[in-house]
């Protein structure tokens, strides 16, 4: 394995640091997506339209997440597999990933394509912006083979130590979804249909990009045909790994979405309002979600090696990087958020409800820079299940109940409603400081009886 991929040696911060920037970078611009859909919807259509790309991106977003999840159990995998030294049994996890994740990818269409309207229905759609929304879901999810192509691409390249081929194929794709925004929706007066075309337009150059690159340049470990076969061991081991994330993931995420159902009760202005305040917050923590991914590449190939005491530093390391940035974030989103809200709308009153939401929001920037890098942490040793019990306790015994009683309190407030989040974040501290401490003192009594 190549030097600079290799995370089991050399100083920790500046490796971590390599290999974290250029998948905040991708991060960025994946976000970009949503965003530069949103900007230029919210310039040149109404509000409705807004309405339909922050709900219905909600939905695809929701989605992603599991996909997501669970390509980071082929991350895991993989980057303990070659920190062990066996590159013999890289191929077959791959090609076990294929097979997982291309049946993944048809379920997913079908689902979107057919239940659109269900769903729609289910995130309470305003009646104005209905329509558009299902059509935005349709387009976007004929589109899933996409998602799930680039993602697993991704995840291949993470844990092999390489953040830096996903980061190309993104930025030229983000460019491509610009244009496509710009032609579709300025040109063509597409709307929410033609931000949702371009988004996946933009998707598919990223997974021929990435593709163009594995096929050039080859894999650090033989991969050949027999590897493709449904090998059930390397895909039961990315499930038994990536499920609980995935499983978690889309729990919190749906937690996410019964926050913008109960918004969505509130009228079109809070709901497009919570949707630019969203989009920003996407931007807002990238940064800990950036050293999550990055992290659990970190961690697992030093787990694998048996340098527990590393994979820990590192996690530290992240943690102090993350908090620097999020305080910065945090003085941006609670002290002008209306300035940051006008970037992508024009409307006062939507505008002034972003604003609102995002103020809270902020609050949280102090606190998943710990949170996000001990779940990192978590992933990358392999106790998923963990991450998955703490998402869900934050999720549904915190966030849901949080939310749903601050809106029975008169006036209707979006910053009362957003005081959910940190609230949910401050307990998953609580659990995993918890169980990291727990865990050091098993293996303190593990070395003492050796």
């Amino acid at each position: 394995m190549d030097k600079r991929s290799d995370f089991t040696q050399g100083a920790i911060l500046p490796k971590l640091l390599r290999f974290a920037l250029p998948v905040l970078g991708a991060m960025i611009l994946q976000v970009m997506y949503g965003a530069v859909d949103l900007m230029v919807v919210g310039r040149f259509a109404d509000a409705a339209a807004v309405s339909a790309v922050s709900t219905g991106s909600q939905l695809m977003h929701t989605i992603t997440t599991v996909i997501t999840g669970l390509s980071m159990g082929t991350t895991v995998l993989l980057g303990r597999t070659l920190g062990e030294g066996r590159n013999e049994r890289a191929g077959g996890v791959i090609g076990g990933a294929i097979w997982l994740f291309g049946a993944m990818a048809l379920a997913l269409s079908a689902f979107t394509l057919f239940l659109a309207p269900q769903l729609c229905t289910l995130m309470r759609a305003p009646k104005e912006a209905f329509d558009q929304t299902v059509a935005y879901v349709r387009i976007c999810g004929a589109g899933t083979l996409f998602i799930v192509a680039y993602n697993l691409l991704g995840s291949v390249f993470r844990g092999i130590g390489d953040s830096q081929t996903p980061l190309l194929s993104v930025v030229i794709a983000c460019v491509v979804n610009i244009v496509g925004d710009l032609l579709f929706v300025c040109v063509f007066h597409m709307a929410a249909d033609g931000a949702a075309l371009a988004t996946v337009l933009a998707q598919a150059l990223s997974v021929a990009i990435c593709l163009a690159v594995v096929r050039r340049r080859g894999l650090p470990f033989p991969f050949h045909k027999k590897d493709l076969r449904p090998d059930k061991r390397p895909i039961l081991g990315t499930v038994r790994l990536g499920a609980p994330i995935a499983l978690q993931d889309l729990l919190v995420s749906l937690s996410f979405v019964v926050l913008m159902v109960i918004v969505n009760s509130l009228g079109l202005v809070a709901s497009a309002g919570m949707g630019v305040a969203q989009k920003l917050c996407g931007f807002i923590m990238l940064v800990p979600s950036a050293f999550s991914q990055s992290l659990s590449a970190f961690v697992a190939q030093n787990i694998g090696a048996g340098k527990a005491r590393r994979a820990r530093q590192a996690m530290l390391c992240g943690m102090a990087v993350s908090f620097a940035i999020g305080t910065v974030m945090f003085y941006a989103g609670f002290f002008h958020g209306d300035v940051m809200c006008s970037l992508f709308a024009a409307d006062a009153q939507v505008i002034a409800a972003g604003a609102d939401y995002l103020k809270s929001y902020a609050i949280d920037t102090l606190m998943t820079a710990f949170l996000f890098c001990f779940i990192g942490y978590f992933n990358g040793c392999g106790l998923t299940t963990f991450v998955m019990l703490q998402g869900l306790i934050g999720a549904f015994g915190v966030r849901i109940p949080v939310s749903f009683l601050m809106s029975r309190i008169e006036p209707v407030s979006l910053f009362r409603i957003g005081l959910a989040t940190p609230a949910s974040t401050a307990v998953q501290i609580a659990l995993c400081a918890g169980f990291l401490f727990w865990q050091m003192k098993k293996e303190s009594k593990r070395k003492i009886r050796q």
